[in-house]
């Protein structure tokens, strides 16, 4: 996903809107330090997850599709147990993150989501 992987993050977070968070809020902030820190597998599983595909806009995420046109990466407050995983909607681009109590536990909650889903039902 990310071949120059900082500004491929930066452009990403520069195409970001927010639901129920700010970009300042504490939970936002690490997210984006655990994403910054991801390797590229995790990257483009991270964008897999959320946008059903783990490659790049040609034009950048300015640029990123969703069910009905242009849909920026969102990422919504999901309320409930900071025990959840965080949830995603491919057709709109969507990461639901809940609101975790530490940067750890966000990133040990993302790392499972993403691998869980790269891993799909495990039928076989």
């Amino acid at each position: 996903m990310f071949a120059s992987a900082t500004s491929a993050v930066d452009n990403l977070r520069a195409n970001t809107e927010y639901s129920g968070y700010s970009p300042g809020s504490p939970v936002i902030q690490w997210f984006w330090e655990v994403v910054q820190g991801l390797s590229k597998e995790d990257k483009a599983r991270l964008l897999q997850f959320v946008t059903g595909t783990s490659k790049v806009p040609l034009e950048g995420f300015s640029s990123l599709q969703g069910i009905s046109g242009a849909q920026k990466f969102q990422i919504h407050k999901a309320y409930g147990s900071a025990d959840h995983l965080p949830s995603a909607h491919t057709c709109f681009n969507q990461l639901d993150l809940p609101e975790y109590p530490s940067k750890e536990h966000l990133q040990e909650r993302l790392l499972l989501a993403i691998h869980e889903a790269s891993e799909g039902f495990g039928f076989g």
